[in-house]
């Protein structure tokens, strides 16, 4: 198997199975109150669900803001309008092909800001390994703090026998030893690019602190996240029977929530199942849970295509003196 039939089968499978979810979504809703599910979608309070839209396009502008502190650096001043509409037309291409919009979005900023092509993608990598070492916190925390329904969970499903607990607990730590030795001795590719990607995250996290404006950086990276578990937070109050949910239903939803938007193309169908799934162990039931995870996807996807697609018009109209030159 060559490397482009490779390559068209891995962007091709989140679809796949993002359309494969959607079916089986439906074909759940369709046995389990799929009138109910749409009731609740339609009677929802929609001011909450733009309150919670309008708080995602903070985190966007304040992502985009974020950039330029990554680029100044470099010696490179791009413009707020530029870095912002580029963000935006990422957003809304990694929708049809994940992680192709990162490529489109360096492009654009390399063409109208006379930024070289491999350091504007070099900023982007440390960006994403920032947000990944976010994401790892905020799972971290809703971790320690639904410690006590989480052990009761796995409790209720492990066995009892003491004998059992440390030959499993043995069996994981030999395993856990062993994977390290191979990611840190192994010459195969897969182990290499293991290997890479958590020097590159060490490497990401320590060049924060050789930025001279890092306490800005660091502001913006946690209002990011911020917003994002806030306007989470938020559009629970567009559905009664979400509006009391507790603060760890909140935060693990939303973990199930950001987890499922790399599993398929935006999310989709992903999205909210993981949702659903979540809110259940809190006790909320079936038809909210979905309705709610339904609502957050589709007022986030929407946002991303309304503001992706106007950007992708924008951007050569607001930048087109350089077209102009570049044709001259």
């Amino acid at each position: 198997m060559n490397k482009k039939t490779k390559k068209i089968i891995f962007s091709a499978l989140p679809i796949f199975l993002g359309v494969f979810l959607v079916w089986w979504l439906y074909r759940s809703l369709q046995k389990n109150g799929l009138d109910n599910t749409f009731d609740l979608i339609k009677n929802a309070n929609y001011y909450w669900i733009l309150l919670s839209l309008f708080l995602g396009l903070l985190s966007h502008l304040s992502r985009a803001y974020r950039w330029r502190f990554l680029l100044e650096p470099l010696g490179y001043k791009p413009k707020f309008i530029n870095t912002t509409l580029t963000i935006f037309t990422a957003y809304i291409v990694n929708l049809a092909l994940p992680r192709a919009g990162e490529f489109v979005r360096v492009t654009e900023i390399s063409n109208y800001e006379d930024i070289p092509l491999d350091e504007a993608l070099g900023t982007v990598v440390a960006e994403r390994v920032i947000d990944v070492v976010m994401l790892l916190l905020i799972i971290s925390i809703a971790f320690f703090y639904q410690f006590d329904l989480l052990s009761s969970l796995l409790t209720s499903k492990i066995p009892k026998n003491p004998f059992i607990l440390i030959g499993i607990s043995l069996v994981f730590i030999t395993f856990g030893f062993g994977f390290l030795h191979l990611i840190r001795k192994s010459n195969n590719v897969i182990f290499k690019k293991i290997r890479s990607f958590s020097f590159g995250i060490f490497e990401g996290v320590k060049s924060i602190f050789k930025m001279k404006k890092r306490v800005a950086f660091l502001f913006h990276t946690f209002f990011i996240w911020g917003m994002y578990l806030l306007m989470f937070y938020v559009a629970s109050f567009a559905i009664p029977e979400t509006s009391n949910m507790p603060f760890g239903a909140v935060i693990t939803g939303f973990v199930a929530g950001s987890l499922s938007m790399a599993a398929t193309n935006g999310g989709l169908g992903s999205y909210p199942i993981g949702v659903q799934q979540v809110l259940l162990i809190y006790g909320i039931a079936a038809s909210p849970a979905l309705a709610f995870g339904l609502l957050m996807w589709t007022a986030q996807t929407l946002m991303v295509i309304v503001l992706g697609g106007l950007s992708f018009i924008a951007l050569p109209l607001i930048n087109r003196h350089k077209t102009i030159i570049r044709r001259a």
